[in-house]
C-alpha cells in the first residue's frame, strides 16, 4: 500500500505532481517519465451519473487534487477530466500508469 511513497515509487508520483499538487492533464497529454521508468498505461473511462447535488463534481475534484466548488452549481453537459494514477498491482509486481477519463 505504501509503494507510491517508497523510493521506488517516488519518481512515478513526481511525474504527476507540480509544486506538490496533482497536475491537470488534457485529453492528449500524459506524464513524462525517463525511458528507464517507462510503464504500460491502462486506460479506463468512468462515467458518473446521478441526481443533481449528490457530489459527483466534488468527487472528481477530490480525486484530481483540485478544490471542490464552494457553492453548488449544476454541471451543464459533460465535464471531462483526465487523471493519471501510478500503481503497482500485487499480481504483476510491475508498476502501471492508470489513465482515468472521468466524465461528469
Amino acid at each position: 500500500p505504501g509503494w507510491l511513497l517508497s523510493p521506488a515509487g517516488r519518481p512515478y508520483l513526481d511525474s504527476i505532481l507540480h509544486k506538490n499538487q496533482r497536475r491537470v492533464f488534457g485529453l492528449l497529454e500524459r506524464p513524462t517519465l525517463p525511458p528507464a521508468l517507462a510503464v504500460p498505461t491502462v486506460t479506463y473511462k468512468l462515467f458518473l451519473a446521478g441526481r443533481s447535488g449528490v457530489g459527483k463534481t466534488a468527487l472528481v475534484a477530490w480525486l484530481g487534487g483540485t478544490p471542490a466548488p464552494p457553492a453548488h452549481h449544476e454541471t451543464l453537459g459533460i465535464e471531462a477530466t483526465t487523471l493519471f494514477w501510478p500503481a503497482k498491482p500485487r499480481a504483476s509486481g510491475r508498476p502501471v500508469l492508470f489513465q482515468l477519463h472521468l466524465w461528469d
